[in-house]
């Protein structure tokens, strides 16, 4: 299969919703050659990252929009254009491999277009985009509802929070404290020849000039490093950890913060993880082992109590909730296309059920550090706000600390260059009794 065909395949499931790049990008990568892989990478991923952009400028040239049907196609037509104006491809190659990719959708009438459009762009496409630069989701290639949002919600901040959403991330780690420190593994790196510095805020965290293979980091294998963003990376440091104390992760895949609780804190009394599909608590069972550390996981719904739960209560509970991921765009590109405006009320509604049942689970004086990954107030500081305010007996813990912005609860961090993602934590105490 050819580089542009599988890119195009797995950017369609996408665009008609059936998955996201995450799940569909490694199956057709398993259908391409070695060599051609991270093309596949780059196409895919890139186009997501500029779709917003890369639409309305298709649109137009294009007499009507696309079916969901014909998902493929327009997918293989915006990565035909992010080659066009991103990439070093040679124009006529981006064209012809682009076409001649056609014919593995089986729809004959979609050369003609794809050619058609293409040419056109060509032709037209910088001075387009020039013509474009007033319209904001040109500009900042995010989804109007999305920049709006930002817009409103971060008047001084959203264009920066937009240009770094853009951007490559950083290829960031996590030293395992148990087996080294920061320091020393820097050490390792440069005897290596491995360009890297530490973090700004994480006394764990490397962040490595340029991204390699995870089997060129010294001892990986052995557990001596994970890849983890800064961002989360903060989480351990936040639960204030104590030998002997019973420590809840509640929807922990893919188990970062699971592994860095147990690094930071190696004599807890248990650990216990829990996440709603019991397949992703595979992946969480893979970093266990690699890092030789030990936790129980729990397949269930955090809501319902009786699926996992047995009665004793926590000293500390990790709520890494689901959320929009509106943080990490430059890692999931994808979201622009996938998330969508209604989303966030219902997710900030689930946000609030998992704190009213989790704080059951809590003992007294204990600590809940509630985290997402998104930039959006009404996911974070207002479900936090709404909760105290319901909540007799919780309390906002305060986070004294030089990175992110203090809301009104908690703490918002935007994504950095060459820095942290964007994230949220809030501390919340429960009163003893």
């Amino acid at each position: 299969m050819s580089a542009r065909l599988a890119s195009a395949q797995a950017l369609g499931a996408v665009i008609a919703g059936k998955a996201s790049l995450n799940g569909s990008l490694p199956v057709q990568l398993d259908r391409v050659v070695e060599q051609d892989r991270a093309l596949v990478q780059e196409l895919a991923l890139g186009t997501a990252r500029w779709f917003p952009q890369l639409e309305v400028l298709a649109n137009q040239w294009l007499e009507k929009p696309f079916r969901r049907a014909d998902s493929d196609v327009q997918a293989l037509l915006f990565i035909g254009l992010y080659q066009l104006l991103y990439m070093r491809i040679p124009e006529h190659a981006a064209i012809s491999e682009t076409v001649n990719a056609a014919a593995g959708l089986k729809k004959k009438w979609a050369k003609g277009l794809l050619n058609a459009v293409l040419r056109k762009a060509q032709a037209e496409g910088a001075e387009q985009l020039q013509q474009l630069q007033k319209d904001p989701v040109v500009v900042t290639a995010h989804p109007r509802w999305l920049q709006k949002q930002l817009k409103a919600v971060w008047p001084e901040h959203w264009l920066a929070i937009c240009e770094q959403a853009n951007q490559y991330p950083p290829f960031t780690l996590r030293v395992n404290q148990q087996r080294i420190n920061q320091a020393d593994y820097l050490a390792l790196l440069a005897e290596q020849g491995i360009a890297a510095k530490a973090t700004a805020y994480s006394d764990v965290g490397i962040t490595l000039d340029k991204p390699c293979s995870v089997y060129e980091l010294p001892h990986f294998a052995e557990g001596w490093v994970s890849v983890q963003d800064e961002a989360a990376q903060l989480s351990a440091g936040l639960l204030d950890l104590h030998a002997g104390q019973r420590v809840l992760d509640a929807c922990c895949a893919p188990g970062g913060k699971t592994c860095h609780i147990l690094e930071t804190e190696a004599n807890l009394q248990e650990l216990i993880a829990i996440d709603l599909e019991p397949h992703r608590l595979k992946r969480v069972a893979e970093n266990l082992e690699r890092l030789q550390l030990t936790a129980q996981l729990k397949a269930g719904d955090a809501r319902q109590l009786e699926q996992w739960w047995d009665g004793q209560l926590f000293d500390r509970i990790l709520l890494d909730a689901p959320c929009s991921a509106t943080g990490v765009i430059r890692r999931n590109p994808d979201i622009k296309i996938t998330r969508q405006a209604a989303d966030i009320p219902a997710l900030a509604t689930l946000q609030g059920e998992l704190l009213d049942v989790l704080w059951q689970t809590l003992k007294p004086g204990g600590v809940l550090l509630y985290a997402t990954c998104s930039i959006l107030p009404e996911e974070n500081t207002q479900v936090v706000e709404a909760f105290l305010a319901r909540t007799p007996g919780a309390e906002q813990w305060s986070i004294n600390a030089e990175f992110g912005l203090e809301q009104p609860a908690g703490r918002q961090l935007f994504p950095q260059a060459q820095g942290h993602d964007g994230f949220y934590y809030a501390r919340l105490v429960k009163a003893a009794e």
